[in-house]
């Protein structure tokens, strides 16, 4: 029996909306959105793992991949623990992990990927404002500076872009995230609603 984590990835370059659909998702019965972004952000950056994530994420590179892989492994543990995700019954939705394909490699052993949602958006000066409006609203400083930004998005094409060769091409769905956030959701839940319901038929129950 596979054990793995039935997942659905949210993929995309910084400001492309997968935090917002993730949120957006995370409040329909059955989807569970699990972000790894916040739970970097969570962290004391005064503990061990704190200063190591800090150490990169401020320079606008990625944390080391078992240090995030593990990190993400123990969290969804202990959100099964205590019942806020229910695997059986939940679609997983991730954001921000994997970011590297050694990252895709190492979490194999914990998700089946059923789907990945690429989201894209060509504009670039509208996702610099994206992040500019997020960095003000909830007080996320890495996204206040341009050239934190841009040094994100050279680390996504070099690094986390090539993830998608990871994964055969038939899972992977492409949507346009230039749109409403209601005209993006639909896209999405055209795709993923009918993998809730064949996979988590016991729903409701």
């Amino acid at each position: 029996m596979d054990n793995r984590y039935k997942t659905v990835l949210l993929f995309g370059a910084p400001g492309a909306g997968k935090g917002t659909q993730g949120k957006i998702l995370g409040t329909i019965p059955g989807f569970f959105h699990f972000s790894c972004g916040d739970v970097f952000r969570s962290i004391d950056i005064h503990s061990e793992l704190g200063k190591v994530f800090y150490e990169y994420s401020s320079r606008g590179e990625l944390v080391p991949d078992e240090v995030t892989v593990k990190m993400w492994a123990q969290n969804i543990s202990a959100r099964t623990v205590i019942g806020d995700y229910k695997r059986t019954k939940d679609l997983l939705i991730l954001d921000g992990i994997p970011r590297t394909t050694a990252q895709a490699k190492m979490m194999d052993t914990h998700i089946d990927v059923l789907k990945i949602v690429h989201l894209v958006c060509k504009d670039q000066s509208a996702m610099i404002e994206r992040l500019r409006r997020r960095a003000l609203k909830e007080n996320r400083f890495d996204d206040a500076d341009e050239k934190v930004i841009r040094r994100r998005w050279a680390v996504y094409e070099k690094e986390t872009f090539p993830v998608l060769e990871h994964y055969t091409k038939d899972k992977v769905l492409e949507v346009n995230s230039e749109g409403s956030p209601a005209v993006v959701l639909s896209e999405i839940l055209r795709a993923i609603a009918p993998i809730q319901s064949a996979h988590f038929k016991g729903f409701g129950d």
